[in-house]
């Protein structure tokens, strides 16, 4: 990335009317327009490295072992005499276990590595090495089975050959796919620094020097006014401050915050991680301009420049796949099992009451995102309540007779699986409040401190605090205090047994712990 125009750092759009001498004027709780245009450059998602990764590792398990049983079926079924005594399942069991220990040979040898993938050339002998190698243990294992006779030298040297060919027009067609989605910024990892000056621009020419890497520096943000800290650094404008941060984080897509402050300025990273926690992305404090130095394990890497870790974002990769499967199928079994009554709670509506049977009301969803949620209408129409400013309480006049009922057993809530087969709203998770939702006139983010950290994650149709009691009526900031621990608490744990236990323990809980439901 050297020899690059600062202004190609960022989008070209973005900048196109950037002027280097031009002051940004940064309004609290808004962006510049310079900040505003970056962000929604940024605004659509990347691909992961470790999903790519992951797919391959699959893919070319699948592949390499239908080659083998391909091979089996065109040659060795009609030739080989031992296929029809019944022995086909030893040419199933080797290809499986080819297939096997070369993806595992192939972590070893570090080839999953996003640097590996572009360097295709460079690193096909370590490919062919590890491809070699599993041959070897098969025939090794084989010799001392005394099963070898079993098995057709033509079909081991066809098998062997044809994986060559696919690994090689594999990872060729790979490396010219990675260098273009990183040029592309399809497949990247966007980083914004938080700190300025000499630290870092220390840290963004120590990035830019690595010529592979695929940190993408989106800005940087400082608390500090211009004199003590510039307004371009290593020539990057300073986009705001840490409040601009938050909002910056909340439109763009941002993998990680790279903290570029000294360990000995305690009190100015405490500071800002105190406003930054409650952000769905990695923060890495910077251990490159640190003199002390710690063991290796200690540190996790951007490249080659040392990082501490402060904050992961949860549920995120494979976990986030697996999350949203789960979400998929519980979805629809639920939909599939549970259609009677909603059809039910539908026509019921509709017929005693006028309006819609479907109220749909905004709520914050994933990192502060506006989402449409779907709910049964359980209030006369005339007296909706949008902004959801004034919660519902015991004996509501404005609460119809049929809604009493749905809102007390949560049918009113059953549309939600739709929300969440779209996926805005996961089945488990942290409930989306309304956007104004309050409490004694503050407004639930004014009551909790880090309140915002729970959306984090995407919200659930149920969750943690819900089946232990914290639903409901909302008349005293300890309740939305302890639903706010809950969820918290959930983030912090999650696995999917943990969603599970989750799920079926939530028709319990509606019978036992619904004094709050009104």
């Amino acid at each position: 990335m050297t020899n690059i125009d600062p202004k190609e750092k960022f989008s070209r759009s973005a900048v196109a009317n950037y002027d280097d001498g031009e002051e940004l004027v940064v309004k609290p709780g808004k962006l510049n327009d310079l900040a505003a245009r970056i962000a929604a450059e940024y605004r659509v998602d990347t691909v992961s490295p470790a999903m790519l990764t992951g797919f391959m590792r699959l893919g070319e398990a699948l592949v390499l072992f239908a080659i083998g049983i391909a091979i089996m079926i065109v040659y060795v079924g009609v030739n080989w005499t031992p296929v029809a005594n019944g022995l086909a399942w030893h040419y199933l069991l080797s290809s499986a276990i080819g297939a096997i220990l070369t993806i595992t040979f192939f972590q070893v040898l570090d080839l999953y590595q996003t640097n590996a993938l572009r360097r295709s050339f460079r690193t096909f002998p370590k490919v062919l090495l590890a491809w070699s190698s599993t041959f070897a243990i098969l025939l090794i294992g084989a010799f001392f089975l005394k099963i070898s006779e079993d098995f057709s030298r033509v079909w081991l040297a066809s098998w062997y050959i044809g994986g060559v060919i696919f690994l090689f027009f594999e990872r060729l067609m790979l490396n010219f796919c990675v260098r273009r989605w990183g040029r592309n910024g399809i497949m990247e990892r966007r980083a914004v620094i938080v700190g300025g000056g000499k630290p870092a621009e220390k840290l963004i020419r120590s990035i830019e020097q690595q010529a592979d890497n695929d940190i993408r520096i989106c800005g940087l943000f400082d608390d500090r006014d211009d004199v003590r800290s510039p307004p371009i650094v290593a020539g990057y404008p300073k986009l705001g401050n840490i409040e601009e941060l938050v909002e910056f984080s909340r439109r763009a897509r941002i993998s990680m915050l790279i903290v570029a402050l000294p360990l000995d300025a305690e009190d100015r990273v405490l500071a800002m991680l105190k406003k930054l926690w409650v952000l769905p992305v990695d923060i890495r404090l910077s251990a490159h301009s640190n003199n002390l130095r710690f063991r290796p394990r200690t540190y996790s890497y951007v490249g080659n420049i040392p990082m501490f870790d402060i904050f992961d974002r949860p549920i995120r990769d494979w976990d986030s796949v697996a999350k949203r499967a789960f979400d998929i199928f519980f979805s629809v079994l639920g939909i599939t099992l549970l259609s009677p009554i909603m059809l039910g709670a539908y026509l019921a509506v509709k017929l005693t009451s006028k309006g819609p049977a479907i109220f749909v009301q905004e709520r914050h969803g994933f990192n502060n995102e506006i989402i449409r949620v779907f709910k049964f209408r359980s209030m006369f129409v005339e007296q909706q309540d949008l902004s959801a400013r004034n919660a519902v309480t015991k004996g509501d006049p404005r609460v119809t007779p049929v809604g009493r009922i749905i809102r007390k057993t949560s049918i009113d809530e059953l549309p939600q699986f739709f929300n969440a087969l779209r996926g805005d709203l996961s089945l488990v998770g942290p409930r989306p409040h309304a956007v104004h939702a309050q409490t004694r006139e503050k407004l639930y983010g004014e009551v909790v401190d880090g309140y915002f950290a729970r959306h984090r994650v995407k919200p659930g149709v149920t969750g943690w605090a819900q089946i232990n009691g914290w639903r409901g009526e909302i008349d005293h900031d300890d309740k939305i205090k302890m639903r706010t621990e809950c969820d918290l608490y959930y983030i912090e744990n999650w696995s999917l047994m943990f969603d599970l236990r989750i799920l079926f323990m939530t028709p319990i809980s509606l019978f036992t712990k619904s004094d709050n439901a009104y």
